[in-house]
């Protein structure tokens, strides 16, 4: 009779897979993953090439790498290894993640028109749409998504829990756009509220990537491409001519509406409506130190069975309780 014994995992594993030590592992993956594609972009000649089309390559470039790493790497580590860019319903996610971050980022603006403070002035053009697709809507999309969300979020809530990840990584995550052009402390307060909540819910409603970062893109390409707002304080240029105009805390002043009490009300509430729908499907995760308590306290109090093997007479081979 063979016993399967469970073989005790080395220290250095152990330290590793701890969630805070995972989480510090997989940004300096994905840093360094960028920093060395950009490093070796230095040494492609720029004579000859227009400047749009070296940032669209370089911005391809590096989101193909950061893919890869996350791929062969960072979907690796922690406790309990995840692909969050595994192929199951990336399609439609991704695809309800555009829809419904072009129909949000619509609704803040017909509500901004509506009150005054959005006017189309003329008409823009086309020229600048990829570039914008790639520079503003793609790029970031993966990256930040990827870093605060694949990364940080989920190795917070596997350490904290999911309300300590949704509320770190949000924070973190507005605090990362005061340093945008035209940033004010309640614009990052905003990003935070309203851009933390949705996209943190979109994850732990389909512990994938694909929702948030299908959110991320069109929410910055709908606003800059086709409306003409700037996207986090950087100004665009769009298939229209815009401008925006009266109180700051309807129009999000320079920095554009993602600063606008109308973008805070209208993004927030439906980042709640995804995180009411997590919560419902049973997606939240408990903190570490309580998952270790409970799993203490379950092995303990189970009944341990000893098993008396007697091969002159089989009749004697009854469980019997050690206690």
């Amino acid at each position: 009779m063979m016993v399967e014994q469970q073989v005790a995992k080395p220290t250095w594993r152990k330290i590793t897979e701890f969630p805070l030590v995972a989480m510090v592992i997989g940004i300096a993956l994905m840093a360094g993953s960028i920093q060395l594609t950009s490093f070796l972009f230095h040494f492609i000649p720029k004579k000859g090439i227009p400047a749009h089309t070296r940032e669209i390559v370089i911005g391809l470039a590096v989101v193909a790498v950061v893919i890869a790493v996350y791929k062969l790497a960072i979907r690796h580590l922690g406790e309990q290894p995840r692909d969050d860019l595994r192929s199951e319903h990336a399609a439609r996610d991704l695809g309800l993640g555009l829809v419904g971050g072009t129909l949000i980022f619509s609704a803040v603006t017909a509500v901004a028109a509506l009150l005054g403070v959005y006017h189309i002035v003329g008409p823009g053009d086309a020229n600048d749409i990829f570039y914008t697709l790639v520079t503003m809507g793609i790029v970031p999309a993966v990256m930040e998504e990827t870093l605060f969300r694949g990364i940080m979020f989920r190795h917070l809530e596997d350490f904290g829990g999911t309300w300590f990840a949704l509320a770190l990584t949000s924070a973190l995550f507005g605090v990362a756009h005061i340093f945008n052009p035209n940033a004010t402390y309640f614009s990052s307060f905003a990003i935070a509220v309203e851009a933390g909540i949705m996209l943190g819910g979109a994850y732990m409603l389909t512990r994938s990537l694909w929702l948030p970062i299908g959110l991320h893109a069109a929410w910055n390409f709908t606003q800059g491409e086709i409306y003409d707002v700037p996207v986090s304080g950087i100004d665009q240029h769009g298939l229209v001519q815009a401008k925006l105009s009266g109180p700051p805390i309807l129009s999000g002043g320079t920095f554009g509406l993602e600063a606008s009490v109308i973008a805070l009300v209208i993004a927030t509430a439906f980042g709640l409506w995804l995180v009411v729908r997590a919560v419902r499907a049973g997606h939240l995760v408990r903190p570490w130190w309580v998952r270790r308590r409970l799993a203490r306290a379950e092995a303990s109090s189970s009944e341990k069975t000893i098993w008396v093997d007697v091969d002159r007479d089989p009749d004697l081979r009854t469980p019997v309780d050690p206690a």
